[in-house]
């Protein structure tokens, strides 16, 4: 597996070789040891999502403020720009976040820690994307910042509006957001 340590180095990229031959190919898309030896520890997964969307679509930025949610996403259909916000008022890296271009082609797998909000624009006709969680969904701590928070900065890479949900139009500006300490 190839390990990419992004600008705030709690988030990190995982590239899991592929093996091909005439048949097709192969790849181990999880390895707890090796998962644990990259980031230090491993967190006991208790869910497994699977969002399925279309060209536009903006998801995020989501997080949990109690129950809060360790991510491991992938994408198995699709190309997606993934962004990770870094919450955690003690961190030098607070209010920055890192981006990244998941597709099915690159294989590329992020890992979002806990205390750090996650969102992602579709760039592809559709996209689906699955993760790990580290705790169940909860909706009654679910908060969302808002996806054009001029704060943040965020360049999205498309012009104009995404196509958003109801929770993503109505995302909470960064400097008013419940944050971790």
């Amino acid at each position: 597996m190839e390990i990419e340590r992004l600008a705030i180095a709690d988030v990190v990229l995982l590239t899991p070789r592929l093996f091909e031959d005439g048949r097709g190919g192969f790849m181990e898309s999880f390895n707890h040891a090796q998962f644990e030896a990259t980031i230090g520890h491993c967190p006991q997964f208790v869910q497994d999502n699977h969002s399925i969307s279309h060209h536009r679509v903006l998801r995020g930025l989501h997080y949990q403020i109690r129950q809060p949610q360790a991510k491991l996403v992938r994408v198995v259909a699709g190309e997606i720009f993934d962004v990770v916000v870094d919450l955690r008022r003690s961190s030098p890296h607070f209010g920055r976040c890192v981006t990244a271009i998941l597709s099915a082609a690159n294989r590329r797998q992020i890992w979002v820690p806990e205390g750090f909000a996650h969102g992602f624009a579709v760039l592809s006709e559709h996209a689906e994307v699955v993760y790990k969680a580290s705790a169940y969904w909860a909706p009654e701590f679910e908060r969302c910042i808002a996806w054009n928070d001029p704060q943040l900065a965020i360049r999205w890479p498309f012009e104009g509006e995404p196509v958003l949900g109801a929770k993503d139009r109505e995302g909470t500006a960064f400097a008013q957001a419940e944050v971790f300490d």
